[in-house]
């Protein structure tokens, strides 16, 4: 017969989350801290960088979809419960089927 042994795992205690404005006070108070010299070093280690060279707003690639030229509209709507059973019983896309439906309906 084997003997088990219970493993104590022992978590140290974590340490305080710092707020945001914490985080930005100690941030200027170390950027602070620089002197002229140093500053203009690192400016110029980062200018003399291939690797490191600044973009303008213009050169950088815009992310996610493109604006809708008519944006959909969100609306709330109370519809009979038999209506929305059917459109969702025919699967995903329902909404877009009672979008067309609702167009035909309105002469769209």
């Amino acid at each position: 017969m084997s003997k088990t042994s219970k493993t104590i795992v022992r978590r140290e205690a974590t340490p305080p989350k710092q707020s945001r404005a914490d985080a930005l006070g100690l941030a200027k108070k170390a950027l602070g801290a620089r002197t002229d010299e140093e500053d203009a070093a690192i400016t110029a280690a980062a200018e003399a960088d291939p690797d490191a060279q600044p973009t303008d707003a213009a050169s950088r690639r815009k992310v996610g979809r493109p604006p809708l030229a008519r944006p959909k509209r969100a609306v709330q709507l109370r519809l009979d419960a038999d209506v929305v059973d059917r459109f969702r019983a025919g699967g995903d896309g329902w909404q877009t089927r009672m979008n067309e439906a609702l167009r035909k309906a309105a002469g769209l």
